[in-house]
C-alpha cells in the first residue's frame, strides 16, 4: 500500500509518501509572506498553494523513490481550514487520482493531528486522550479507536495558538508569535498573575485572557512608558505559564473523569517547550504514559494526512470524485 498525502488547509503546502504504514518522505513549502501582514491572508495563501503544490508533490515522490504510477491512493485534507487553500489541494488530488485511476481518501485535518502519534514509536495504547492545540483549534479528544474519536472539550472562543498570536501582537512581536513568546519566556520569570477563566466542564476560553493582558499592559505603560522594554521577557513567561496551566488543568480533569492514563498532545502548539515540559512533569506526577509527536509532525504536514489515510484505506473508506472541501469539518 503506497499513499500520497496532500495537506493544504492553511498556508503550508505539504506532500508525503507512506508505504506499508511507514513515512518515506514529508515535504513542506512554507509561506513566509504572511509575516508582513501579521496573519494569514487567505487569498495570498491559496495563490501560493497553486504555485507550490506541483513541485512539493514531485519532491516528495523523488525523495521517497516512488513513481506516481506506483501509488495506490491519493489522500487529501478535506477540512477544516481556509476554503481557498483547501480547494487547491482537493482539486489537485482529484485530478491526479482521476488521471491515475486510483482511489481518493478524504481526511479530517484534526483527526490527522491525533493520528500523527502512530507515525513513530512509542505509540499510545487505545483508548487515549489527546489534547489537540493549534492556531485554529483547541480540543480534548477521546480516542476510542483509530477512526473513532469523540471531542469531549473544546474552546468556546479563541484557540490557544490564536491567543498566543493575538497577545503577541499586543506585545509588538512578529507573526507567528507563539515561537517568539516561547523563546522570550525562557529568558523571563512568570511573575505577573493573569486570570484563569472559570469555564464549566472540559471546555476552554482564551478571549478573556487576551483582554486581561490588554488592560494590564495599558495600566503598566501609563505608570512606566518603558515597561514593555524592561519587562517583555517576564510578560511572555507569565502569559505562556497561564495558557499552559489552562490547558493542563482541563487535561488533568479529563483524565480524572475518564480514568485514562494514556495521554497525548498534538497540533502546532504542542511544539511549545513549556507545554511539552508540563505534560512530561504531570505525567510523572500522576502516573500517565505521555506522548508527543516529533516536531515535524506537530505543525501542519502531509505525513499525518497519509497516516490517517492508511487506516481509512484498510477499511475501504474512499471518497468519490464529487467530494468538495469543507471549511468547518467536524468529527
Amino acid at each position: 500500500m503506497t499513499i500520497l498525502g496532500i495537506e493544504s488547509s492553511c498556508d503550508d503546502t505539504s506532500a508525503a509518501i507512506l508505504k506499508e504504514g511507514k513515512i518515506l518522505s514529508n515535504c513542506i513549502a512554507n509561506q513566509t509572506i504572511h509575516e508582513l501582514y501579521g496573519g494569514v491572508v487567505p487569498e495570498v495563501a491559496s495563490r501560493a498553494h497553486q504555485i507550490n503544490i506541483l513541485p512539493v508533490v514531485e519532491t516528495a515522490l523523488n525523495q521517497a523513490g516512488i513513481n506516481k504510477k506506483d501509488l495506490d491512493a491519493i489522500a487529501f485534507t478535506r477540512g477544516p481550514g481556509l476554503m481557498g487553500s483547501l480547494l487547491v489541494g482537493v482539486s489537485f488530488a482529484k485530478a491526479l487520482a482521476l488521471g491515475l485511476n486510483i482511489p481518493l481518501i478524504e481526511v479530517n485535518h484534526m483527526q490527522a493531528h491525533v493520528l500523527a502519534h502512530f507515525i513513530d514509536d512509542p505509540k499510545p495504547q487505545l483508548p487515549f486522550l489527546c489534547l489537540t492545540v493549534s492556531g485554529g483549534h483547541t480540543q480534548i479528544v477521546l480516542v476510542k479507536d483509530y477512526l473513532e474519536m469523540q471531542v469531549i472539550g473544546q474552546t468556546l472562543d479563541d484557540a490557544a495558538g490564536e491567543a498566543f498570536d493575538k497577545i503577541g501582537k499586543l506585545l509588538n512581536l512578529g507573526y507567528p508569535a507563539g515561537p517568539i513568546v516561547d523563546r522570550l519566556a525562557k529568558l523571563g520569570t512568570p511573575r505577573f498573575a493573569f486570570p484563569e477563566p472559570q469555564i464549566a466542564e472540559l471546555d476552554f476560553s482564551f478571549s478573556g485572557l487576551k483582554t486581561a493582558v490588554l488592560y494590564f499592559l495599558k495600566d503598566q505603560i501609563k505608570q512606566d512608558e518603558d515597561f514593555m522594554k524592561n519587562n517583555l521577557n517576564d510578560v511572555c513567561a507569565s502569559v505562556q505559564a497561564r495558557i499552559v496551566s489552562i490547558l493542563m488543568n482541563k487535561l488533568k480533569k479529563a483524565a480524572e473523569q475518564t480514568g485514562i492514563r494514556e495521554v497525548a498532545i498534538a497540533g502546532g502548539v504542542s511544539a511549545n517547550s513549556a507545554l511539552r515540559q508540563a505534560l512530561h512533569d504531570t505525567g510523572e506526577q500522576l502516573g500517565w504514559n505521555t506522548y508527543i509527536p516529533a516536531f515535524q509532525y506537530c505543525t501542519d504536514n502531509a505525513a499525518m494526512i497519509a497516516m490517517a489515510a492508511y487506516f481509512k484505506y484498510q477499511q475501504g473508506l474512499f471518497a468519490t470524485q464529487d467530494v468538495t472541501p469543507t471549511a468547518r469539518y467536524t468529527f
